[in-house]
C-alpha cells in the first residue's frame, strides 16, 4: 500500500515520519489563505476619522485626498467626522479601533503635537496608541489683523502691542489650539502682552477678526486665504521658514523675529498593533496619492503642500512636535484642565 497527500500517489514514508516534500506542501496549503488575504487587502471601505469639525482644515484636506486615494485602493475612503473635546474624542475612537488597517485617523498638530504638550492626562497616548502611516500635508499659519488696526507689518504690530499692554486681543479656535500656541509664542518671543479670546472653532474665531471684535489672529493659511484675498483681513506675515507662494509679498515672522516658526500639519495614523506590512501598504498607497497632480494642485489651491513620509520618518516628526510644543507651553505658562473642541 501507499499513503497520499491531497489524493496524489507516490509520496511514501514510514509510519511516524513526515517527508520534506509533504511538509512543504502542507505549509503551502496553510500559508495560501494568508497570501491571498494580503493580496486582496483592502476588501472593504477604509474609515478615515476626522477629529475636528466639518469645514475645518482637517476636513478640507481629507476631502481633497480621499477621492484619488479611493481610486488607488479600489475601495471607498469614507470620511467620519467626530469632533469634540479638543480633538480627543475622534482620536480616542481610532486608538480603540481594531488594528486591522481599516480605521485611520487624520492626526494633526493639535491631536499629536499641542494636546500632549498641554495635558498630563489624555484619553489616548499619541505615541503608544498609534502606528504612524505618513505625513499628508503642511501649511504655514499667517498673522492677520482687522483692516482698522494701524499695523501693516509684524514690527508695527509688536510696537502697537507694547504701547498698549493688555489692550490688544487675539482669537483662536479654543484654549490650547494651535492658533493659541502660535500667538502665545509670539507674545513670549516679542515680549508683548496681548489677551487671548477663545472661540469654538477657527471659522468663528476668524469671523471675530472680520467683525472688528478681535485685533489679530494666527490661523492656518488654508482658513485665512479666502478672507485675505477678499480684503476682509490684512495679512502681516506667514509663520513658516519661507515665504508662501500664495502670499509672495508677505514676509515670514522670522524676518523681524528670528527663530519664530509655526507649521500646521496633518498625517494619517492607524491604531497601535496594526501589522507592519499593512502600515507599509497604506503608506505606499497614500504617498502615491499625494504625488498625483490633481491632489497636489488641489492642496495648493487652499494653501497646503503635499508632504509624504515613511512611517519611521513620521513617527520621529510627531515626537519632535510634542517636544517643541511642550517647551512653548512651559515658556508661556499654559496649563489646561479641559476645553471645548477647537477646529484647525
Amino acid at each position: 500500500g501507499y499513503d497520499t497527500v491531497r489524493g496524489r500517489p507516490g509520496l511514501r514514508w514510514q509510519r511516524g515520519a513526515v517527508p520534506a516534500a509533504a511538509v512543504l506542501l502542507i505549509a503551502a496549503g496553510l500559508l495560501q489563505p494568508t497570501v491571498v488575504s494580503a493580496q486582496a487587502f483592502p476588501v472593504k471601505p477604509i474609515r478615515l476619522v476626522i477629529a475636528q469639525a466639518a469645514g475645518s482644515a482637517t476636513d478640507v484636506i481629507a476631502r481633497i485626498v480621499s477621492p484619488r486615494w479611493s481610486e488607488l485602493l479600489g475601495q471607498p475612503v469614507v470620511i467620519d467626522v467626530r469632533p469634540g473635546a479638543g480633538g480627543s474624542l475622534g482620536t480616542e475612537i481610532v486608538a480603540k479601533s481594531p488594528p486591522d488597517g481599516y480605521t485611520l485617523l487624520m492626526a494633526n498638530i493639535s491631536t499629536h503635537g499641542v494636546n500632549p504638550a498641554l495635558y498630563a492626562k489624555l484619553p489616548y497616548d499619541p505615541i503608544r496608541d498609534f502606528a504612524p502611516v505618513s505625513l499628508v500635508s503642511t501649511t504655514a499659519n499667517v498673522i492677520v489683523v482687522h483692516p482698522s488696526i494701524p499695523a501693516r507689518t509684524v514690527k508695527e504690530l509688536i510696537a502697537l502691542a507694547r504701547s498698549k499692554p493688555g489692550m490688544l486681543n487675539y482669537s483662536s479656535a479654543g484654549p490650547g489650539s494651535s492658533q493659541h500656541l502660535a500667538a502665545a509664542l509670539l507674545n513670549t518671543m516679542a515680549g508683548i502682552d496681548t489677551v487671548h479670546v477663545p472661540y469654538r472653532g477657527s471659522i468663528p474665531a476668524l469671523a471675530g477678526v472680520i467683525a472688528g471684535e478681535i485685533a489679530f489672529m494666527v490661523p492656518t493659511l488654508t482658513t485665512a486665504l479666502p478672507q485675505i484675498q477678499s480684503g476682509k483681513v490684512r495679512a502681516l506675515a506667514v509663520t513658516g521658514s519661507s515665504r508662501a507662494d500664495e502670499l509672495p509679498k508677505a514676509p515670514t515672522v522670522a524676518e523681524p523675529l528670528p527663530g519664530y516658526e509655526v507649521v500646521s500639519w496633518w498625517g494619517a495614523v492607524a491604531p497601535a498593533g496594526t501589522p507592519r506590512p499593512v502600515i507599509e501598504r497604506r503608506n505606499a498607497d497614500l504617498v502615491k496619492t499625494l504625488a498625483t497632480p490633481d491632489v497636489r494642485s488641489g492642496l495648493l489651491k487652499v494653501g497646503m503642500y503635499a508632504n509624504g513620509m515613511t512611517p519611521d520618518q513620521f513617527a520621529q516628526y510627531i515626537r519632535d512636535e510634542i517636544a517643541k510644543w511642550t517647551k512653548v507651553a512651559k515658556a508661556a505658562a499654559i496649563t489646561l484642565e479641559s476645553r471645548d473642541s477647537p477646529s484647525l
